[in-house]
């Protein structure tokens, strides 16, 4: 493991103490540090809201995914009054975890004895049970986890006193308000571990600095830096955007069924940070995104998903242009993979130095700063 022995919080607190126009990149120690991973699932993932995906992939009574948050294992699913909700995802007797992935359960069933829950949690069975004098089943009910809906995403936070989802992003629900960002539909998903800390996948969607190089094989002919425009991000969310190429179809407002984008907006992609780590690429035809979550310092694991417009759900080719623009999206992770697993390598060496920020890396500062105030924060400062 890498060779940092500093404070890494003390490190950050120096980093994020200048200007953006003076500013370098995060230090080292605060990717390669046990102790500041610690300190993340504590003050930023144990407080804030964490992305599990889209809401019309948990369409069905009893559609679930599960998820570990800061260390606890949850579940959300679809319960019998078709509302989402969200619990521990540990049964209540000898404390197996209870559903994996994602699917459809009518019940929950432990793994290990059997004890069955009812999908809002209460326990509806236990067998063998009877001779313990104590026991009563209506004394049993999983833990419930906040759980919020925005926009078509799924949230869930572990802190009963974080500002709702729809507070904190109300500027970028006003932002994107023609998007319709509701009337989009998940068409894949899927879940990876990458060999990279979960900070430079997350920076690394917030910036198009490196779109021209890292995706010279793929889409980095299609981006012009100079069209690149980062405005100052604010408390709960960064964004940049960029213009696409009109040879992209897909990428732009339906030409019948989108009459509320207007001139350049009908081929403005938007690329949403949501704090802590839900990175959405929204364009007015499709969209993706990625959900992160670190596994220690030097893997993170990826909810990686995206689909259409609703706009376009009659148009007969679009079935085609969707797994032509699916392979690409393959085709560019594999190069962010290595681009992001190059980084922490690199930044893992005794030789590694953070040099300054680029204009276009105006979200990585933003960035930083959010992450010195979640953990000032929770340490009291």
């Amino acid at each position: 493991m890498p060779k940092d022995h500093s404070d890494p919080i003390a490190d950050l607190r120096r980093n994020t103490s200048v200007p953006f126009e003076q500013a370098r990149a995060m230090p080292t120690s605060v990717y390669t540090s046990e102790d500041f991973v610690e300190a993340e699932l504590k003050h930023v993932f144990g407080k804030d809201w964490y992305c599990v995906g889209r809401a019309d992939a948990l369409s069905k009574t009893g559609d679930y995914v599960t998820a570990e948050l800061a260390g606890q294992p949850i579940v959300v699913l679809r319960d019998a009054d078709h509302q989402l909700r969200a619990m521990s995802n540990v049964c209540l007797h000898r404390m197996s975890t209870l559903l994996q992935g994602r699917g459809n359960a009518k019940t929950i069933v432990c793994p290990y004895h059997a004890w069955t829950y009812n999908l809002d949690g209460n326990l509806r069975g236990a067998p063998a049970m009877s001779q313990n004098d104590a026991f009563c089943k209506d004394h049993y009910r999983l833990p419930q986890v906040r759980c919020e809906e925005w926009l078509g995403w799924v949230f869930v936070c572990l802190d009963p006193d974080a500002e709702p989802v729809a507070v904190q992003l109300a500027e970028v629900a006003d932002m994107i308000a023609a998007y319709d960002m509701t009337n989009y539909s998940e068409s894949f998903y899927e879940e990876h571990v990458w060999d990279t800390n979960w900070k430079v996948l997350a920076e690394n969607f917030m910036e198009s600095y490196h779109l021209p190089v890292c995706h010279a094989g793929t889409i980095g002919g299609l981006s012009k830096l100079e069209d690149m425009v980062c405005p100052p991000g604010r408390p709960a969310f960064n964004y940049h955007t960029i213009l696409k190429d009109e040879s992209l179809r897909i990428a732009m407002a339906h030409p019948t069924k989108n009459d509320r984008l207007k001139g350049e907006e009908r081929k403005t992609t938007y690329l949403l940070a949501l704090y802590p780590s839900l990175m959405i690429t929204l364009t007015p035809g499709y969209f993706w995104y990625i959900s992160l979550h670190p596994k220690g310092p030097g893997q993170v694991h990826i909810r990686f998903g995206g689909g259409m417009s609703n706009d376009f759900a009659e148009d007969a080719d679009i079935s085609e242009n969707f797994t032509q623009l699916k392979t690409l999206l393959d085709e560019v992770n594999v190069e962010d993979r290595g681009c992001t697993e190059k980084v922490f390598n690199g930044l893992c060496s005794d030789a590694a130095t953070p040099g300054h920020l680029s204009h276009l890396e105006r979200p990585n500062y933003d960035f930083a700063q959010y992450l010195m105030g979640k953990i000032a924060a929770g340490l009291g400062e």
